[in-house]
């Protein structure tokens, strides 16, 4: 480990005379300013961009690069309220410590289990969706390739913080290679008139193919849902708050640097792609990159989209393995959750909340051993609305927590968002619309159906921790609980 080792018994609790790590929580600063950087653009490129854009530009054509512009800002306010309460706080875990702080224990005990889920949940898609693309080159059951995967990133998250964020930037780095090619061979085509695409390619393809809103506006808000979607895991950079080496100076770069990601990676790539390609070409469940190359006449090119799609996948379990154990080890040290879950390896990583998760996520590998041809489809549906209540959470707990530090009540944040109050308003009106826009959508619907049902549990769950547990349900700083845990 290059930071500083923080010495710490096997349950997660300090050694005798040994120093605490600057937040408490006895996890090592191993993420350094080159991983956190990658990790936050990692999150913004996922399966939603390689994959899920041909949905989405099938329905609503050029205008979806407006949807995205729109939500990329609402994904910037959100991310500029984490970082004011990050730098409030950097906490491992943040969004259930500051759930449980600002609006109550309830709401720290929701936040943490349904990020946790969330992550479970999008752990077991994104390794059913790398075992099906191996499928592409290799003739072998999908469910030893998801099991393969499964341990393989398991082991590495046991190792150290430091090799999950070497996996993540190496993922992050593919991945974000493949879009700037993307980006330049359109360019060029545009430019130049290479390949077989380039007699058509014009940047009036955006406006002349039906107009900008060939399916009317309804037809862009009803994407609304897959864009969110394309976003979730953006606020991971804020799990990483307790492992990072100087999160200071690096969390607020990384969200700083939010709007030209977006602005490259998405709005650059589609227009790019969208000019060389006419939208009505694309179809759903066909990757744009995919239907580009062939427009191109490259034929290498599925094979190399195969490829980042795969890394973008395993980047998305991956997140999901290191997020999960981080998760449960909040939860646990708030009496909220078992408190095996606190137990730290000699490497800082948290033993038992990662094998827990990683056990649930074997669950994948059964799914693509019984139903291998639908097994995506069996698992995704509750993965956007869990994902977006963290958004709502970290929102709430901006205003609250600005509301106190313009009262002198609390120490004013060294980053504080922009035009709050009002963005953040603006991003909670946003995130409500798009939930409208799913329970219209029958695709999307059954999301909402899950919803309540979860909500059930873990009310039920909730009041059986306070009848056992009363210490549970009233808040108390993390590091508070991990230095009580010290003196036991």
């Amino acid at each position: 480990m290059t930071s500083a080792r923080v010495d710490k018994q096997h349950d997660g609790t300090a050694a005798a005379g040994a120093p605490h790590a600057p937040d408490g929580e006895g996890y090592q600063r191993g993420l350094g300013a080159r991983q956190i950087q990658m990790i936050a653009i990692g999150g913004a490129i996922g399966t939603g961009l390689f994959l899920g854009a041909g949905k989405a530009i099938s329905k609503a054509g050029p205008s979806l690069i407006l949807a995205y512009a729109i939500a990329g800002l609402v994904i910037f306010f959100i991310m500029r309220a984490l970082g004011e309460l990050l730098m409030y706080r950097p906490v491992s875990g943040s969004f259930a410590d500051y759930a449980r702080e600002f609006v109550g224990p309830f709401a720290g005990y929701v936040t943490g289990w349904t990020y946790w889920l969330f992550w479970v949940v999008t752990g077991i898609t994104e390794v059913t969706a790398a075992a099906e693309y191996m499928t592409y080159w290799f003739d072998i059951p999908q469910w030893v390739s998801a099991l393969i995967f499964t341990l393989i990133l398991y082991g590495a998250n046991l190792i150290s913080v430091k090799l999950f964020g070497e996996l993540e930037f190496w993922f992050s780095m593919v991945k974000v290679t493949a879009i700037i090619g993307m980006i330049l061979i359109c360019a060029g085509i545009l430019t130049i008139g290479f390949s077989d695409a380039g007699d058509s390619a014009s940047m009036s393809l955006l406006w002349s193919e039906g107009g900008f809103f060939p399916k009317g506006l309804g037809g862009t808000l009803m994407t609304l849902q897959i864009v969110m979607f394309a976003f979730l895991a953006v606020e991971l950079v804020g799990v990483t708050a307790g492992e990072s080496k100087d999160p200071k100076k690096t969390l607020p770069k990384a969200i700083n640097t939010v709007p030209w990601r977006i602005a490259v990676f998405y709005l650059g790539a589609l227009i790019m792609i969208l000019s060389v390609v006419p939208w009505t070409h694309f179809q759903p469940g066909v990757s744009p990159f995919v239907a580009a190359f062939d427009k191109m006449g490259l034929a290498a090119g599925a094979g190399i989209v195969n490829f980042v799609v795969l890394t973008a996948a395993l980047s998305s379990c991956n997140s999901g393995m290191y997020s999960t154990g981080r998760m449960l080890r909040g939860l646990a040290l708030n009496g909220q959750g078992p408190k095996l879950f606190t137990r730290l390896t000699k490497a800082g990583t948290p033993l038992i909340g990662t094998t827990f998760s990683a056990a649930l996520m074997m669950v994948g590998v059964w799914i693509n051993y019984q139903w291998p041809g639908k097994a995506f489809d069996y698992v995704v549906s509750f993965a956007t609305i869990s994902g977006m209540w963290a958004w709502i959470m970290i929102l709430i707990c901006q205003l609250r927590y600005r509301a106190k530090a313009d009262r002198g009540e609390l120490p004013a944040s060294e980053f504080r968002a922009p035009g709050a109050p009002w963005t953040s308003w603006f991003a909670l009106a946003f995130i409500a619309m798009v939930i409208v826009m799913m329970g219209i959508d029958k695709d999307s619907r059954i999301s909402l159906y899950c919803a309540p049902i979860w909500g059930a549990i873990m009310l039920l769950s909730y009041l059986v921790l306070r009848s056992r547990n009363p210490q549970g349900t009233a808040f108390q700083r993390t590091a508070q609980k991990a230095e009580a845990g010290s003196r036991d």
